[in-house]
């Protein structure tokens, strides 16, 4: 018998970021799921759960992607920057930079790791809302550049350039005052935000670095938000920075490169319609070719940073079931509940405490089963809210078999905890049958590695 695709699976002509799955998953002859040619219940019980699950395919179909849609809509120079807090690790940057993506990094602790991997400085762009003086003085070592958040910023960095008798390269984040329909806490682009430059203040900014002789302005960035479904704030972004950019050339500044940053949306339930990466290409292409053409501007340079709709659908996490609990119905719960416990929860996956996100879960053991129940898949934690999936659609489960959470790849590892002292998860990469694991389970001893007692409460503690 040979594999066949599952019912949940998009035809192949869509895009990566409109799957649910990745894009290789498939019901094998074991009649388990299967992803990168790897039976997931064999991979959940050889490394344990819970277990991030990466698929090689999907991430560099989506690299892929981006680049030939750029390619197909733009007609100038593009660089595609992957954006690593959606999951940063080395094994995720060399990954990309092998598939001719650069790295955009939102800490020093994300730099050291592009670094780390391989990448050049020219391939790095390191963002912030509140660099550090070390981190400044970090990128500043690397030669990477910076994109920066406020007028203060800009004043130490050229302080901190100064003192090391360097030139900063760097990008100026402007506030465009454009909003989005998204989750508040991912909205970046609106007036009330902490990130960015309102447009009423660049014109007294770009001034301020026409003066300064160790900052090289390369460029403009903006960002308007994240998990977004529709294009026009994309569209329209373009003519914002092209009035900026105008602005920037009369007092002599010579700009080059235009960052329109990321935010395109996947699919974490079969009702989320995102646009294809092709489709968010296009738009955000035909912005800035209108706004600059309007504006008698060359086209600049282009940079975008996706990185959840790269990440997002290439990844599922894999737990094993538990303990089930009854809630009898009651006036004030006419239908009851039941919980489904894993062995897992808001440490690997914060989301839906955090945003109330939600996600589709499968069984590995047999994901073309009918659902037969509504269950409350509820994580391991001391808390009440950790509660994976409120209204989750199974078949019959039970202790032992293995579920999986799909499209967990964006936001789960990178903002994953210790709560409890839970050790955090291992993650592998799958592909062609072959799984190779990309980050270690933590153990109990790393829990306690940086913990320092002082002399005085030493006594009675257990001789290491």
């Amino acid at each position: 018998m040979t594999a066949t695709l599952l019912p949940s699976s998009p035809p192949q002509s869509l895009s990566p970021n409109q799957s649910l799955t990745p894009v290789s998953a498939q019901v094998n002859t074991a009649g388990h799921l299967q992803i990168g040619g790897c039976d997931v219940v064999e991979l959940a019980e050889h490394f344990g759960t819970p277990l991030y699950i990466v698929d090689e395919t999907t991430l560099r179909q989506g690299c892929r992607a981006y680049r030939a849609a750029f390619e197909r809509f733009y007609g100038g120079e593009v660089k595609i920057l992957y954006a690593t807090k959606a999951w940063n690790c080395l094994a995720l940057c060399a990954l990309m930079l092998q598939e001719g993506l650069g790295l955009d990094v939102a800490s020093g602790g994300e730099l050291y790791t592009a670094l780390q991997a391989g990448a050049a400085a020219q391939e790095i762009y390191l963002h912030g809302n509140a660099k550090s003086a070390a981190e400044l003085d970090m990128a500043l070592e690397a030669g990477c550049t910076l994109v920066v958040d406020n007028p203060q910023e800009l004043t130490l960095l050229a302080q901190r350039a100064a003192a090391r008798q360097q030139v900063a390269r760097i990008l100026v984040r402007v506030n465009p005052g454009i909003d989005v329909h998204t989750h508040e806490y991912i909205r970046t682009g609106q007036i009330d935000s902490k990130f960015g430059i309102g447009l009423g203040e660049m014109g007294s900014v770009l001034q301020q670095i026409s003066t300064l002789p160790q900052i090289q302005l390369a460029g403009l960035h903006a960002h308007i938000g994240s998990q977004i479904f529709d294009l026009q704030g994309h569209r329209d972004l373009g003519g914002v920075l092209a009035q900026l950019w105008t602005q920037a050339q009369q007092l002599g500044l010579a700009l080059t490169e235009l960052n329109v940053g990321g935010g395109l949306g996947i699919r974490y339930v079969e009702s989320d319609d995102p646009p294809s990466i092709a489709a968010w290409v296009e738009a955000v292409c035909q912005g800035v070719k209108q706004g600059f053409e309007t504006a008698g501007l060359p086209l600049p340079r282009l940079l975008c940073e996706p990185g959840r709709s790269l990440l997002g659908p290439a990844a599922v996490t894999a737990y094993q079931v538990g303990a089930t609990k009854q809630i009898p119905p009651s006036p004030n719960l006419p239908q009851g509940r039941t919980y489904l416990n894993v062995d897992g929860g808001m440490s690997d996956n914060p989301r839906p405490i955090t945003y109330q996100a939600i996600y589709t879960p499968l069984s590995a053991q047999r994901p073309e089963a009918e659902p037969i129940q509504t269950v409350t898949l509820a994580g391991k934690h001391c808390e009440s809210g950790d509660l994976l999936i409120r209204e989750a659609r199974l078949p019959e489960v039970a202790p032992g078999d293995i579920l999986v959470v799909l499209a967990t790849g964006a936001y789960s590892y990178s903002m994953a905890s210790n709560y409890n002292r839970y050790p955090r998860a291992a993650a592998v990469l799958v592909n062609a049958g072959q799984a190779e694991v990309i980050i270690r389970r933590e153990t109990y001893a790393d829990l306690i590695r940086q913990d320092v007692v002082p002399s005085h409460l030493k006594s009675g503690m257990l001789e290491s």
